[in-house]
């Protein structure tokens, strides 16, 4: 039998081995609806605390289970961590799940992508299937992963070993779709490869869209995001204009949205948060550059994005101004610093961003968060959050809704506040005194 083969049969009878690289958002709910199929799932991490929690089976990952972590790791045992990167040998099939940070140049750090490279290429045994669905720019699978893995393992791809990508769609906090059910586009490198990606992916997810090529499914990835970037960006644009001439933006949204065709509604606020849209279409304008193509509109969009929380800074300190106070010395008490609502994800926040430009100007910052216990910010000063009291919400300047949680009881607070900046739009239907709330 070829290696094709083998692993095609051990796909078929369920006995394939697999590991995933990197046990965060991605990684760690792809390992458990692996395991909760009945495959045999190691996952490799650099941190011992995750892996440790793994073992343990303590989550960490709030779209995933409680229940279904439980039985994989301590009742079926299908799911176990390790960081022993030697174990790589004994997988049939790989999946990368790390982290694709841009730097303070907004250009890919590859890092991380290539470290998983390295270790693959130095540990696993011939006939293996790898597949990356960590976001990164269009080519990286054939120019950027296949070299390394081929230079470290002293194999060739298309006969040693496979190559695919599968960009990950995870959305932290959607109850209606979940890795298993989020339909997943599929592009590797040769029809053996695309056989066996199809083939491996169908035992865990319901849904799979085919592409010819690695490259095209790297740049399905980068258009969802850079298309959602581009839409907040303007509409956040348009918010600031609408301000200025007195028009209620959130008013105008809703009427848009009774036209059946032709429009979808996005939603302004402080900023752009979360592990994509600040970051994946940067991974374009950069390989962009190498073909010698300026992408403007991207470039725009990612400005508009950047000057947000300077410009809510300034919609803080016009609304104290108001009132006959200065920012410097004022008590700003922040509700939310998720990224999005009923979440516990504050990576890219803007919510962080806007902390830090009012706090430089001398308020004294507090937030409060039920799912982020604490903060830190670029310097390292750390705050925690504070429990919500009619004293801490009276006691503030200014109260700032920076994230539309459910749990915010908008009514309460808004009564207890002296003065309210509402960047999300929570304050709806409450009766308010003129004056006393600034909308975005």
């Amino acid at each position: 039998m070829t290696s094709y083969d083998v692993i095609m049969e051990k796909i078929s009878d369920r006995t394939i081995k697999v590991g995933v690289l990197g046990l965060g958002y991605v990684g760690l709910p792809l390992a458990v609806t692996f395991a909760c199929k009945n495959i045999h799932v190691i996952g490799f991490e650099k941190s011992e605390k995750k892996a440790e929690a793994v073992n343990l089976a303590k989550n960490y990952i709030g779209d995933v289970n409680n229940r279904d972590f439980e039985v994989v790791v301590k009742e079926t045992k299908k799911l176990s961590a390790t960081t022993d990167f030697l174990r790589i040998r004994e997988c049939d099939a790989l999946f990368i799940c790390v982290p694709t940070p841009l730097d303070k140049f907004k250009k890919p750090d590859m890092k991380y992508i290539e470290e998983s490279c390295i270790d693959i290429g130095r540990n696993m045994k011939p006939g293996t299937f790898i597949s990356l669905e960590s976001t990164t720019y269009p080519t990286t699978t054939e120019t950027f992963m296949k070299p390394i893995v081929e230079r470290e393992s002293s194999l060739i791809e298309g006969k040693d070993f496979w190559l695919c990508f599968s960009p990950e769609r995870v959305d932290p906090g959607n109850q209606d779709y979940k890795t298993e059910n989020t339909p997943k586009v599929v592009g590797a490198l040769g029809l053996e490869a695309q056989n066996i990606a199809l083939a491996i992916y169908g035992i865990a997810i319901q849904h799979l869209h085919a592409v010819s090529s690695p490259r095209v499914a790297e740049m399905v990835k980068i258009l969802e995001n850079t298309y959602r970037l581009i839409n907040i960006s303007l509409i956040n644009e348009l918010a600031l204009l609408s301000g200025k001439m007195d028009i209620n933006i959130w008013e105008v949204i809703e009427a848009a949205k009774t036209k059946p065709y032709g429009f979808q509604a996005f939603y302004p606020g402080p900023g752009i948060g979360g592990h994509c849209i600040p970051l994946d279409p940067f991974y374009l304008e950069y390989i962009a550059k190498n073909y010698n193509f300026n992408l403007s509109m991207i470039h725009t969009a990612g400005a508009i994005n950047d000057l947000m929380p300077y410009r809510m800074m300034n919609k803080i300190s016009y609304a104290l101004n108001r009132h006959k106070k200065p920012m410097n010395g004022s008590t700003i008490l922040f509700l939310g610093v998720a990224y999005k609502p009923d979440i516990d994800d504050a990576r890219e926040s803007p919510a962080l961003l806007v902390i830090e430009q009012v706090a430089r100007k001398g308020a004294i910052i507090k937030y409060h968060d039920p799912y982020v216990s604490y903060i830190k910010d670029k310097a390292g000063n750390q705050y925690n959050s504070v429990e919500l009291s009619d004293k801490v919400i009276q006691n503030a300047d200014c109260v700032v809704f920076t994230t539309n949680h459910k749990v915010f009881d908008v009514d309460y607070i808004v009564k207890n506040a002296s003065l309210v900046v509402d960047m999300r739009n929570c304050v709806k239907s409450v009766a308010i005194e003129d004056g006393k709330v600034f909308k975005l």
